[in-house]
């Protein structure tokens, strides 16, 4: 396990003993005083398991809103814009959304700082594709449902939700943060109003390989 990587669990089990499920996020980004090797989940380019999907379904923005939730230092919401996507991305901590702003000084995306359990936001919940990449495995289990049904409100009718993280069998070991999930998990999506388009199982091209979920879901 990398330092980065054992910094972020010490911080997330320390907010979890004090009842915060996403305190720690703001602590990480402010102690890693501008290193992105200090945050182990910052590739500084797009999920490429993000752009494998994209690629595959011809995904073109044409204008379309799209929301990147949990947008860390900007990477996919960057991606989704340069696909022609009008993009709007949040995250829990102002320090990773002044990062955004930081490194991209002439983006056209618009960086906001929103925390996710918050049910209600008045900047638009109202968009054709919406990405959740890694944010829920790094999230403790009995937060997520709320997570993914907030999560849902944001998906426009005839828009769609891409989910990617962990996955794991219910018999497996629940691991360290980054928890996987399990796909029984990702029913709360469906009972958000959402029809499930596509499920893959796959492991992917990092060394060693991890196994992933990514999910597409739409809003009838």
């Amino acid at each position: 396990m990398s330092i980065a990587r054992r910094k972020a669990g010490d911080l997330a089990r320390e907010s979890l003993a004090d009842g915060d499920a996403v305190g720690w996020f703001e602590k990480l980004y402010a102690q890693a005083d501008g290193d992105p090797g200090a945050i182990s989940w910052a590739d500084l380019a797009p999920n490429p398991n993000l752009v494998a999907w994209l690629d595959r379904e011809n995904v073109e923005g044409n204008g379309r809103l799209a929301l990147k939730i949990g947008c860390g230092l900007g990477d996919d919401a960057e991606e989704l814009s340069r696909r022609g996507f009008l993009v709007t991305a949040f995250d829990v901590s102002q320090t990773a959304i002044g990062w955004c702003l930081a490194r991209f000084p002439s983006s056209t995306v618009r960086y906001v700082v929103h925390d996710l359990f918050l049910e209600h936001c008045d900047w638009a919940c109202d968009f054709d594709f919406v990405l959740e990449s890694y944010t829920l495995q790094v999230l403790p289990p009995g937060a997520r449902a709320a997570a993914m049904t907030n999560a849902a409100r944001f998906v426009a009718p005839g828009g769609d939700l891409l989910v990617i993280a962990r996955g794991r069998e219910p018999n497996d070991p629940p691991g360290t943060m980054p928890w996987p999930l399990v796909r029984d998990e990702l029913t709360a999506f469906t009972q958000a109003g959402l029809e499930e388009k596509s499920f893959e199982d796959f492991m992917d091209a990092e060394s060693p390989p991890v196994r992933r979920f990514r999910a597409h879901y739409r809003r009838p």
